[in-house]
């Protein structure tokens, strides 16, 4: 999707975690190991966006992990927070808010996106450190932070 602002754009990060493994991709164009996710669009909230994103790059449907408070009401609808938020730099001149996600699988077959990945796979935390190219440090803590409540 084409960049909302010149300057900074939110986006969501979605790590799907299932019997003790995390989801990953090998992303093609930057050439890392990723969680899934991508931009907001400008017609969706970031939990539209995190299932949006989830379904288009690996085919499933899953269930966002958070509170969703009960403050819902005509004009107002509650969201899932992220489970944490950052700010990456793209470029120069450009930025990134990312909103990240825990969830779960509900359904769908696992299917590589091939246009935008190289692959996909879920991953114990060993098999985290065995990555080619290594996936960054930043990345691993939020694996082994998904897999660890998740797993509780």
């Amino acid at each position: 999707m084409a960049h909302i602002h010149e300057k900074i754009d939110f986006t969501v990060a979605i790590f799907v975690v299932h019997d003790g493994k995390v989801l990953v991709i090998h992303h093609r164009k930057l050439d890392k190991w990723l969680p899934l996710g991508g931009h907001i669009e400008l017609d969706e909230d970031p939990e539209q966006a995190a299932l949006r994103e989830t379904k288009e790059e690996s085919g499933l449907d899953v269930e966002l992990v958070g509170e969703r408070p009960p403050t819902t009401s005509p004009g107002t609808r509650a969201l899932i927070a992220p489970r944490f938020l950052d700010i990456h730099r793209i470029n120069d001149t450009h930025e990134h808010i990312g909103m990240i996600y825990w969830a779960r699988p509900k359904n769908g077959k696992l299917t590589l996106a091939d246009a935008e990945h190289h692959d996909i796979r879920w991953c114990t935390l060993a098999e985290l450190d065995a990555l080619v190219p290594p996936m960054t440090d930043a990345v691993k803590w939020y694996c082994r932070t998904a897999l660890a409540e998740i797993s509780r």
